[in-house]
């Protein structure tokens, strides 16, 4: 058995020896440190061995880390973590319920297993959350530890972003440097989409961290072909099952591949121990699928999202194929694909450039471009070595993850949003920190190597900081000096990189420092930007306002948004104007619009008339508009933000703010007036009220704390309850109050004559109407 430099073990024959020569008796030496051994034995107990040689407790072990560590290493790991706690916790109540749809959710979880074990929208369980309910798991825990707050739903992220920056340098540090495992966990600590998601309450914090610790544990099996490792990685890919369904499987094919080639075993051990880990997947994330499909539906909630209350074709329409080929039935705009050319749909044009567009490069191309050189080289460098070379295999892992998620995210012609980019945040992290690690080491030989090394290095920082000084040209009125430093600094570094076999260590040094500094300074502004903004409602950005992007469904610039939208495809509605260099949302029409338009929605608005919700924006968004029930309006946006919502609404600090697209983005505010009536008599009945979307349902809910029926879901297009089984519900006395959207809705984005229109039809013509404050409310026990 060997032992690397760095203390990690290479599993091997053991190199031939010459026969033992006699030597003279030697005088008794005192025991020496013990930093590895050829026994099996000793390797079992290596850690223990150490820690009692050194004589150190665990304690001084867990502060100084491995002997062979500089002195330096450790106390940085501890400042590094320190660091991101302080930043992700930094000013986190501000941001409210962030996403109240599932708020709402982890809210019943925390009065209610069975809402728990399911993932129900209300503690009464009338209909799930789109997702399975993994993510919503440990933030129900903290509200039924700590009692309902923003604190208690957000904290639990905030310290999930932590341990994955822990967890991603331990994964880089067992085949590198420290350095670059301090390199790869800084990096995407300060990524901004990274920063902006660990401090919201959707499934893709959680899911970061499983995806991280599943290559941690697969590369862990690299090492020896342990196959407890594998299992481990297996059982981290379903728990992801369980957080955002498939996409958590987006990487395991470059893993599983890599572990088939590379494995210090026969292959067909490989294969058995894949299979072993595909059993651990399949069981760790099939157990709670399994339960809910066999479970009687008329005993369970809905399965929010589905368009026949079954989990399975959640998971395979509208959380799975739909998102590659835009087959959504259910979604904003109804199902099937639309758009023009260009590899467009709704969400968006596709294509090798999407993610260095003006909505999505400040969220997570900063770094993009030097992994992408980086991994290159890694696999350059580490291309002679053997079959079982662990070097190449964490370039091939990181690597494959890092093309695979870019490659989907590219082209994917379904739902997209900005935030998703967190999934590639830590594959480009860890190459970057492998990458220039193993770089500096080859300029270090010297050589016609180490000259090659040191220009490749330089090359991958000048890139960085030009793309930096892109970046931050797109909100040229924020800090402008900041670009020109990022250039000028970035340029100056990869000057000195190219010269150092001239000026000596202390240089190269310093012109590396300057280059790590001038490539993280625009990522790090864009984060503390995001960290000092609250940040509200469905869709969610990262950084300031820059032209031609947004913080809403699809984009700006040469990402197209929602068909109407600008570089929208179809419609014919009225637009909004903005300032700062881009329009404003359009206006929408009534639903009587010709496909061919420029802006407004297809056929001129969603069908029936806007979203539910209606409603004003609140006083503090930065967006000033008017909406009416049939979407008409008009709006003026401010520092490069829509003014204008169809159907009302308007665009607060970082999402989309006080009911946004009339309260499906998010809910609105329930003034007290209104809370007072809904909580009044409210346990006599099994929902204090009923309203159509998730979004609005949550509003009221989490100002009450007691059980609202979200009416179709999210979308409000989902078929449930079927109006006859509200008649049901209402005969029974089990809902107290409908709360009105005052826009006609029409069953939301699914069409006129769905079961949201149905039942709002029904209940405003038979039931008695009730203003309260701003709120209109109909009183389900009282007919007109």
């Amino acid at each position: 058995m060997t032992t690397y430099d760095h203390g990690t073990r290479d599993v091997g024959p053991p190199p031939s020896q010459p026969p033992a020569t006699p030597q003279p008796a030697a005088a008794p030496q005192p025991p020496q440190p013990l930093v590895a051994s050829a026994t099996p034995a000793a390797t079992d107990g290596r850690r223990a061995g150490r820690t009692q040689a050194t004589g150190g407790s665990r304690l001084a072990r867990a502060w100084r880390g491995r002997p062979e560590d500089p002195r330096w290493a450790r106390p940085a790991l501890w400042a590094l973590l320190t660091v991101t706690t302080v930043l992700y916790l930094w000013s986190l109540g501000a941001s409210g319920y962030a996403n109240q749809f599932y708020s709402a959710a982890v809210q019943a979880g925390s009065e209610s297993w069975k809402a728990f074990f399911f993932g129900s929208s209300d503690a009464a369980n009338s209909i799930t959350v789109d997702k399975p309910p993994a993510a919503l798991w440990p933030m129900a825990v903290s509200v039924r530890l700590f009692g309902l707050s923003s604190w208690a739903v957000l904290v639990p992220e905030a310290l999930m972003g932590v341990a994955t920056v822990g967890v991603l340098y331990a994964a880089v540090r067992r085949r590198f440097s420290a350095a670059a495992g301090l390199i790869a966990g800084a990096a995407l600590a300060v990524t901004p989409v990274a920063a902006l998601m660990f401090r919201f309450n959707n499934p893709d914090a959680l899911l970061c961290l499983l995806m991280v610790s599943a290559v941690y544990c697969a590369l862990r099996a690299l090492e020896d072909a342990r196959t407890k490792w594998l299992l481990l990685a297996g059982v981290c890919f379903g728990l992801g099952f369980l957080t955002k369904t498939l996409q958590a499987w987006l990487i395991l094919p470059p893993l599983a591949v890599v572990y088939a080639v590379c494995a210090p075993v026969t292959f067909r051990r490989r294969i058995g121990q894949l299979l072993l880990a595909g059993l651990a997947m399949v069981v760790s994330g099939g157990w709670w699928v399994a339960i809910v499909e066999l479970w009687p539906a008329s005993s369970r909630p809905y399965i929010g999202g589905s368009q026949h209350n079954s989990f399975l074709e959640l998971t395979f329409g509208y959380n799975g194929l739909g998102r590659i080929n835009g087959n959504e039935t259910g979604s904003v705009g109804g199902g099937g694909p639309r758009g023009g050319g260009g590899g467009g749909g709704r969400w968006g044009d596709t294509g090798i450039d999407r993610l260095f567009g003006s909505d999505m490069g400040g969220q997570i191309a900063w770094l993009l471009p030097a992994a992408f050189i980086l991994l290159a080289a890694g696999i350059w460098l580490t291309w002679r070595a053997g079959r079982t070379d662990t070097r190449r295999a964490a370039f091939l892992v990181w690597g494959g993850a890092l093309l695979m998620t870019f490659a989907t995210f590219s082209f994917m012609s379904g739902i997209f949003h900005q935030y998703y980019n967190i999934a590639l945040a830590p594959y480009i992290a860890a190459v970057v920190g492998m990458g220039a690690a193993l770089l500096w080491e080859r300029r270090s030989e010297g050589g016609r190597a180490g000259s090659v090394a040191s220009a490749v290095l330089a090359v991958t920082v000048a890139v960085t900081a030009y793309m930096s000084y892109v970046l931050l040209g797109r909100s040229a009125d924020w800090h402008p000096w900041l670009r020109w430093a990022v250039l000028i600094g970035g340029l100056a570094a990869a000057a000195g990189l190219l010269l150092t076999a001239r000026l000596g260590r202390k240089a190269a040094l310093a012109a590396a420092g300057l280059g790590l500094a001038a490539g993280l300074a625009g990522p790090v502004a864009y984060t503390l930007n995001t960290v000092d903004t609250p940040k509200r409602g469905s869709i969610v950005t990262a950084g300031p306002s820059v032209v031609g992007g947004m913080g809403g469904p699809g984009g700006g610039g040469r990402m197209g948004g929602p068909p109407g939208m600008q570089n929208g495809r179809q419609g014919a509605g009225q637009q909004g104007q903005g300032q700062g260099g881009r329009q404003g949302m359009p206006g929408g029409g009534t639903g009587g619009g010709q496909p061919g338009g420029q802006n407004g929605f297809p056929g001129g608005g969603f069908p029936g008339g806007g979203f539910p919700g209606g409603g004003q924006p609140p006083q503090n968004g930065k967006g000033n508009a008017q909406g009416q029930g049939q979407g008409q309006g008009q709006g003026q946006g401010q520092n490069g933000r829509p003014g204008m919502l169809p159907g009302g609404g308007g665009m607060g600090e970082g999402g989309w703010r006080g009911g946004g697209m009339g309260g499906l983005l998010d809910g609105q505010q329930v003034d007290a007036k209104t809370e007072a009536k809904l909580e009044k008599n409210a346990d006599d009945y099994t929902w204090a009220a009923a309203a159509i979307g998730s979004q609005n349902a949550a509003s009221y809910q989490l100002a009450t704390q007691k059980p609202v029926m979200a009416i179709g879901g999210f979308n409000g297009s989902d078929p449930s309850p079927t109006l006859a089984q509200f008649k049901e519900y209402v005969k029974q006395g089990k809902i107290h109050y409908f709360i009105s959207s005052g826009t006609g809705m029409g069953g939301g984005p699914g069409g006129g004559q769905g079961t949201s229109s149905q039942i709002t039809s029904w209940i405003e013509a038979t039931y008695k109407k009730v203003t309260v404050g701003s709120t209109t409310l109909y009183d389900l026990t009282q007919k007109s």
